[in-house]
């Protein structure tokens, strides 16, 4: 009974630390970041579907790098964009972008520094390195 009543303390004394480790809130530039990404893979998968709507590929390009200050008139320029009102994901990807945006503006400009302002930079997305075997 006793080894059973020590493993039941330890358990109750370690279950709060590990759900602090896993709880912690997400940073400012660690949001930004994993919006950003979720943004551009959503925009790649967008333009991949052959359900979509033609209006799909007149959509400005967005690979969105939150370390370059062009980045926020490329959110700017996408949200506006007139064009594809009447398709549903492309509605959900500019709400996202507004968000980034505003997220960007408001709640972490003083969090963020900017290490370019390469607007071409952000019309031609890097490729990954190719490996070589």
């Amino acid at each position: 009974r006793l080894p059973t009543m020590k493993m039941l303390l330890l358990l109750t004394a370690l279950l709060p630390a590990a759900l602090l480790a896993s709880a912690a809130p997400p940073t400012c530039y660690s949001r930004v970041l994993s919006l950003s990404k979720e943004i551009t893979e959503s925009f790649k998968e967008l333009q991949a579907s052959k359900t979509v709507d033609s209006c799909v590929e007149t959509l400005p390009r967005l690979y969105l790098d939150i370390h370059n200050y062009c980045v926020l008139a490329k959110l700017r320029d996408f949200v506006a964009y007139p064009g594809c009102d009447r398709v549903v994901e492309v509605n959900e990807l500019k709400e996202k972008a507004r968000s980034l945006y505003t997220i960007l503006i408001s709640y972490c400009r003083r969090d963020l520094v900017f290490l370019t302002d390469d607007c071409n930079a952000l019309e031609i997305p890097i490729s990954p390195p190719i490996e070589h075997s």
